[in-house]
């Protein structure tokens, strides 16, 4: 949402302009390509709505997270001139939605921005049972908190941190805040700071500085620092961000030097160093960032100097903005994004390292996600606390939490698929989960394994089905409630009908069938005789036992004939039979007939006078198939 000093990477120095009065729309441009947001709001508000107007009002309300009069325009945009629009407008005015809690409205622009279906409110209920933990957040109290953010561990009791509190510092046009400087404090037993003291003249200057880290020995600190010159880029003037390093000497900090691998020409910012401090992540706009900012990796080398910038890749990366990477000591990326599914604004994510490789990024879940922004999250693993930020209060504010294992993660069925009689697995099986409704929610095909395992809910009544061809399915009914257990191991055992039925075969060809009596038809009619009817009321009986059997009729003739007069007569019988078994009781979704014609002799009898009698009757059957 509120894309503030820190998340930009393009911070604007535009100290100097001040405007008592009404400008004019070649003023509020300027004003806007230099970001001053709240003041070119207030001339384009004077101003005819035209296109472009409208575009820059309703982008310096989104981007100062005046949401509400951010939509108002976007609107009215939208209504007069949707046709016409760059695609990235559906993206913020579904932003802003969002950041009101709109998802109804805001997935309907997602949907035409992405060119795919969105479900935010599915996303969220979803993420609830799979995110791992849940955290119990409180805002730190610290009386003098003016716009602070970013804290970090600096030492064992403190945490260093960027604030607006510095009345003396120059008012910076974006948010009509003073400029940022980095403090230490000492953190207290109830949730709060003392003794809040900024770093040297050495570290704060005159323009922003932000998001110090520190290595363990405390000697050395990497931070953001904004440029005092502006650089045009893309139509906009702007002050890059560069990654700052100092050392501790003699209790002084000293030896401020920007990193080597930053630039005028883009920005570096929002530095974090892995638990052997060998590599530095940050998030940049450098070339080659697949969206607007992305997060980099940069190695230290032993020697003190740095390798070459690697973007972590589109796993981890969008079009759009991630930032504010943070390594803990086992290795967990967390950072934040705004492109990747979320609640609204930036939202935290993590992404395990797996074989040096990050795997797919989880949502952190609304227990520290808002509809906002959210970001500059730290932890200490072991001890399951941290601190992160966020603007859900209208203004950026530090909060600390403490971290719990999400309950809900933990409710789950699983188990495997194994044949009933010789306790194979079974995989290929199908296994599908239901609510108490009979509806299904989620099915899956078993692998190699024949494992299965869906999320389940507290609470609750399931039913969880077993299915193959040819084998019966199972059923197993169980429930979550407050004295049910939280995880379900369910073993599926199947029973092929072959196994059950002694009239069920399987062939050497691997078909499974009902063996029935032989069925006899009248010579070259179709009707079913008295005779052949007892014969498939067992067939009848049968499928009404096992409710979800589903068979093809197939009906054979001897080679005796022409071949499409055979066809067509076992076209007809089969058709007859497959009308008999739907009189007697069974649906027709469960049937399928097929007439083969003299097509599949079961013998050497191919063509008219070469075979007995006897041998040519061989051929002639009807054949019940097991389809399911």
């Amino acid at each position: 949402m509120k894309t503030k000093t820190y998340i930009f990477a393009s911070l604007l120095l535009v100290s100097g302009i001040a405007l008592a009065q009404k400008g004019n729309l070649k003023r509020a441009n300027q004003l806007f390509e230099m970001r001053a947001y709240n003041e070119a709001a207030e001339i384009y508000e004077t101003k005819e709505h035209t296109q472009e107007m409208l575009q820059n009002l309703a982008d310096s309300y989104y981007y100062n997270a005046n949401l509400q009069k951010a939509i108002k325009n976007y609107r009215e945009l939208f209504i007069t001139y949707k046709d016409s629009l760059d695609l990235e407008y559906y993206f913020r005015y579904a932003q802003a939605l969002k950041g009101v809690k709109n998802y109804k409205d805001a997935d309907k622009y997602l949907r035409i921005y992405y060119n795919k279906d969105v479900n935010t409110m599915a996303f969220i209920e979803n993420i609830e049972q799979t995110t791992p933990h849940t955290f119990n957040i409180k805002q730190l109290n610290d009386p003098n908190s003016k716009s602070d953010f970013g804290a970090s561990f600096y030492g064992d009791d403190k945490i260093a941190f960027a604030s607006t509190r510095n009345i003396e510092s120059p008012t910076y046009a974006w948010n009509e805040l003073p400029y940022l400087d980095l403090y230490y404090a000492t953190l207290t037993k109830d949730g709060g700071v003392k003794d809040v003291t900024p770093f040297s003249d050495a570290i704060n200057t005159e323009t922003h500085e932000s998001n110090a880290i520190f290595s363990k020995d405390g000697k050395t600190m990497y931070f953001n620092r904004t440029n005092t010159t502006r650089k045009k880029t893309d139509n906009e003037r702007v002050a890059q961000i560069k990654i700052y390093k100092a050392e501790l000497v003699d209790g002084n900090w000293t030896n401020v030097t920007a990193l080597p691998f930053t630039s005028n020409a883009f920005s570096t910012e929002h530095p974090a160093l892995s638990k052997d401090e060998k590599t530095l992540y940050f998030a940049s706009d450098m070339p080659g960032t697949l969206g607007s900012f992305d997060i980099y990796k940069v190695a230290i080398n032993d020697d003190g100097t740095y390798g070459e910038p690697e973007n972590l890749g589109p796993t981890i990366n969008t079009k759009h903005r991630e930032q504010f990477p943070f390594i803990s000591d086992y290795g967990v990326l967390y950072f934040s994004s705004n492109g990747l599914e979320g609640f609204g604004g930036l939202d935290v994510f993590r992404s395990n390292m797996v074989n040096g490789v990050f795997d797919k990024p989880v949502n952190l879940g609304s227990s520290i996600n808002s509809n906002l922004d959210d970001f500059a999250f730290v932890i200490k693993e072991k001890e399951n606390k941290g601190f992160v930020s966020s603007n859900r209060s209208g203004y950026d504010k530090i909060f600390y939490f403490g971290r719990e294992e999400n309950m809900l993660s933990k409710y789950l069925v699983e188990g495997i698929v194994q044949d009933k009689n010789t306790k194979e697995l079974l995989p290929g099986s199908l296994v599908t989960l239901f609510d108490e409704g009979g509806n299904v929610i989620q099915d899956s095909l078993v692998g190699d394994t024949a494992s299965y395992l869906f999320k389940i809910s507290p609470n609750k009544k399931y039913k969880v089905r077993g299915t193959r061809k040819a084998y019966i399915p199972q059923d197993v009914e169980f429930s979550t409630d407050k004295e049910g257990k939280i995880q379900h191991n369910i073993y599926l055992s199947l029973e092929s009908f072959e196994h059950a039925e002694e009239r069920v075969k399987e062939n050497d060809k691997g078909v499974v069938q009902v063996e029935l009596d032989k069925i006899y038809f009248d010579f070259d009619k179709s009707d079913i005789r008295e005779d052949a009817a007892k014969t498939l009321n067992v067939l009848v009986d049968l499928m009404k036992k096992y409710p979800t059997m589903e068979i093809e009729v197939s009906a054979h003739t001897d080679a005796r004939g022409s071949d499409q007069y055979n066809l067509d007569l076992s076209k007809r019988r089969a058709a007859s039979t497959l009308e008999y078994l739907v009189s007697q009781g069974i649906d027709r979704s469960r049937l399928k007939s097929i007439g083969y014609g003299e097509m599949q002799p079961l013998n050497k009898c191919v063509k008219e006078g070469i075979c007995s009698e006897e041998e040519y009757d061989v051929n002639r059957r009807c054949e019940f198939t097991i389809l399911n």
